[in-house]
């Protein structure tokens, strides 16, 4: 069987995320299964050198999972005209620069999200990637999860009739640090460093609403710090000066209604750690990362209101599981190989730097929300 090598430069993928899903559970996933088919029957082989700082855990992550090369050198590793593709899933602070640094050694560039911390800087540096002519691309994870597959499905069949309102909840509760530890990183909470709950789950709306439901127009969004004292990574206290909830209102094409609570400072009571609901004139949906229940208007029950009484009704049996009907990869996965398949073979790729401008574009006009609260309308962005 014939085969192809292609190079990927693969920054910031100590952490969990980098590591987990787009390192282990992408790339290294694909080299094991013996690549992905391209359309003349040729294997194409990923083949990862894994750039850091910290030369220790470079190492010790390439020895774990038997990648060959790594380096803390990455002039060196952006000089080496046999790796084709950048792909960073480091620090927002440092993603524009590092995209620029790639564009101009001629790669193929990939990124995390958000792709910058303000939305000059995400015009600017997807302009660049297209006047240069480099593929790109920003990941797009959600939208390859089986829950909103199966959401769309719905939605493409026509399912909703008229679509009126979507309803999302996301996120869980994050210990303080002190007496349990914390699930998520201590920048995640300083401003100074680039975090807050609007700047990382904003741009994730954008592209789930844009392109599950309706594109996004305006935004009314108020934001909060719950917690204010928190403990880092070594025990050492610290206060907290980044927004841990965002309490957000849409307003999509069609005149759809949205609204999306996203805290870190909630505990679950729902079908999953996110769930999204649509509710249309012929019937209704809510899903969660892999499961989706529908329920259609001819199976929709009619509770009575009476304060005085229990209510007799169980609402969760009127609904019925929308099926897999196929078998779903990693949402990571499936979108390293679409964009492997566009870098090589110039197959179809939607999601370029702009969708990223558009997720930076909605998290700044959440935080200007809220600081003058008020509606803030989207423009269309010129790029």
């Amino acid at each position: 069987m014939k085969t192809q090598r292609i190079g990927i430069i693969m920054h910031g993928v100590t952490g969990r995320m980098g590591m987990n899903q787009h390192l282990i559970r992408s790339i290294l996933a694909l080299r094991a299964q013996g690549g992905m088919a391209l359309k003349d029957g040729t294997m194409l082989i990923p083949d990862p050198i894994i750039v850091g700082r910290d030369a220790a855990k470079i190492e010790a992550l390439a020895k774990k999972h038997g990648v060959d090369r790594w380096t803390t050198d990455l002039d060196a590793a952006l000089a080496n005209p046999d790796d084709t593709i950048f792909f960073d899933a480091a620090s927002t602070k440092l993603r524009p620069g590092l995209l620029r640094r790639a564009i101009d050694a001629g790669k193929h560039v990939y990124s995390e999200k958000p792709v910058s911390e303000g939305l000059e800087e995400a015009v600017a540096i997807a302009r660049y990637a297209k006047e240069k002519g480099v593929k790109n691309g920003i990941v797009h994870d959600k939208l390859d999860l089986p829950g909103l597959v199966k959401l769309k499905r719905l939605r493409d069949s026509g399912f909703f009739g008229k679509i009126l309102s979507v309803k999302g909840e996301f996120g869980y509760w994050v210990f303080e640090g002190d007496w349990m530890p914390a699930q998520r990183p201590s920048w995640n909470y300083r401003a100074a460093d680039g975090g807050g709950m609007v700047s990382d789950m904003l741009c994730h709306w954008r592209y789930v609403l844009d392109n599950v439901v309706a594109p996004v127009k305006s935004v009314s969004c108020t934001t909060a710090t719950h917690i204010a004292d928190r403990w880092d990574e070594k025990g050492q206290h610290y206060k907290a000066t980044a927004d841990d909830a965002a309490y957000a209102t849409f307003m999509l094409e069609g005149d759809i209604v949205a609204h999306i609570n996203s805290s870190w400072c909630t505990r679950v009571r729902r079908d999953d750690l996110v769930t999204f609901q649509i509710d249309g004139t012929h019937g209704s949906a809510v899903a969660g990362l892999h499961k989706c229940y529908s329920q259609h208007r001819v199976n929709t029950p009619k509770p009575v209101w009476n304060p005085d009484q229990p209510q007799a009704l169980n609402f969760f049996e009127g609904w019925e599981e929308v099926p897999d009907n196929a078998v779903l990869d990693n949402g990571f996965k499936v979108q390293w190989e679409q964009f492997l398949r566009h870098v090589v073979e110039d197959g179809t790729w939607a999601y370029t730097l702009t969708e990223g401008a558009k997720g930076v574009q909605l998290a700044e006009a959440g935080y200007r929300s809220a600081r003058e609260r008020r509606w803030v309308d989207l423009e269309d962005l010129e790029i």
